[in-house]
């Protein structure tokens, strides 16, 4: 199932916005024989640039896994799996590495960060490790679209789980990459704080022009998003557009004890 439409609510210039990320008949399997897992069973998906991705499903369902192959933090059994114009299946460590270094950010649940590092120097670690200067102006933009500005001294002790995750989501925005990928990214968090940083990602796609994918199990998260798409049995069964809170719960609670819907 090929899921590439344009969506309703960030339409890119000319109403035709290129694909970010894209799988192609991807099979992801575990063990062999009696003891194989089929994870991903074939799937066909694209991630548009420029809009907010939600994955969701069942535990079991195969969204992280779909979210880590498409990231290249996990091989697959078979299928293609495309950054953009590049195919990242078949790239050796070394080149696979350097390229989620300079093209992919990553949110997760934990927030990452080092104890010993003040805010800024956590945000900007990852480009001091690979050598790069982070542009100045572009950073002074992600600092205060996520509402760091008089925080940036403090280390991680200093600040509540909502404002470390802030410097998480300042992290993986800092370098520009072309597409950043969350997992859970408010799990850990309350309900006020986890909204702040969903509309701090919200913000990065419509004043930034980034590209969001985000794994959640939350309804509430997920009507952040442009798009929900909806896995069950390591496929994509369903998609959903702009949707409110309520309708991804009416969605969800399809699944519920059921595996794949009807």
């Amino acid at each position: 199932m090929t899921t590439a439409v344009t969506n309703s609510r960030h339409d890119l210039a000319g109403g035709h916005a290129a694909v970010a990320a894209r799988a192609r008949q991807v099979v992801k399997a575990y063990g062999a024989g009696e003891t194989r897992v089929v994870a991903l069973d074939g799937v066909d998906v694209d991630i548009m640039a420029g809009q907010f991705t939600a994955i969701m499903g069942p535990s079991g369902s195969g969204k992280s896994t779909l979210m880590h192959c498409l990231a290249g933090l996990d091989t697959v059994t078979s299928g293609e799996i495309r950054l953009a114009d590049t195919e990242i299946t078949g790239l050796k460590d070394k080149k696979l590495t350097r390229l989620r270094r300079d093209r992919v950010g990553f949110i997760f649940q934990s927030y990452n960060l080092l104890p010993t590092l003040n805010a800024i120097e956590n945000i900007t670690l990852p480009m001091d490790i690979a050598g790069r200067k982070p542009a100045r102006e572009w950073l002074e933009r992600v600092v205060e679209t996520v509402g760091l500005a008089g925080r940036l001294k403090h280390r991680p002790t200093e600040l509540s789980g909502g404002q470390q995750q802030r410097v998480a989501v300042a992290r993986a925005l800092a370098a520009r990459p072309e597409i950043i990928f969350g997992d859970e990214p408010t799990g850990n968090l309350d309900s006020r704080a986890g909204a702040e940083i969903l509309g701090f990602l919200r913000a990065s796609v419509d004043d930034l022009g980034q590209t969001m994918v985000m794994v959640t199990h939350d309804p509430v998260a997920a009507s952040y998003a442009d798009r929900v798409l909806y896995l069950a049995d390591g496929s994509v069964v369903d998609e959903m557009r702009s949707p409110s809170a309520d309708q991804v719960f009416d969605r969800m609670k399809d699944f519920d004890g059921r595996g794949r819907t009807s």
